[in-house]
């Protein structure tokens, strides 16, 4: 395979992982840190409008990033164990293995649980605060580990 068969792969993984970790960094350290200042019914106003788009968005964006991760570093040979940056996928592959099993087997129920909490016509808001106050720490982690695979990928660009 040759550099030019992968320059459309390269592109998908570049953009999609800048976009993910450039949400998931701003969601993180930017509007957590806001949101949990402001008073509750802002914030659920906020949030009634973010949740359906992040249900939607940072899925998508971590499943494209990491098929297209997967694929052009098995094209690369850095998968195999012969390659001197195999332990630095090893290395990605926890990191992102981390970031999906919090981000589909937590982040994303507690998403699905507080926006059906916002939509039922008695919300119980100081249920909603307790379960977001929780939620934004997770986001905070997840930020911390996408600086994580940032630090990594430096590495493999850099080889």
């Amino acid at each position: 395979m040759t550099a030019g068969d992968l320059q459309l792969l390269d592109y998908v993984h570049v953009l999609s992982a800048i976009l993910w970790t450039g949400a998931d960094l701003f969601m993180g350290f930017v509007l957590g840190p806001v949101l949990r200042r402001i008073d509750p019914g802002s914030r659920m106003r906020v949030q009634s409008h973010l949740l359906p788009r992040t249900l939607f968005f940072f899925p998508v964006m971590a499943g494209t990033t990491t098929t297209a991760g997967w694929y052009l570093a098995q094209a690369l040979g850095f998968l195999r164990p012969a390659s001197p940056l195999f332990w630095w996928m090893v290395a990605a592959l926890v990191v992102v293995t981390f970031l999906t099993l919090q981000g589909l087997g937590v982040l994303l129920p507690t998403n699905l649980r507080i926006y059906g909490m916002m939509l039922s016509p008695q919300p119980d808001i100081e249920r909603i605060r307790r379960t977001m106050s929780r939620y934004l720490y997770l986001v905070a982690f997840q930020g911390l580990l996408q600086l994580g695979i940032v630090f990594i990928m430096a590495h493999l660009v850099m080889g």
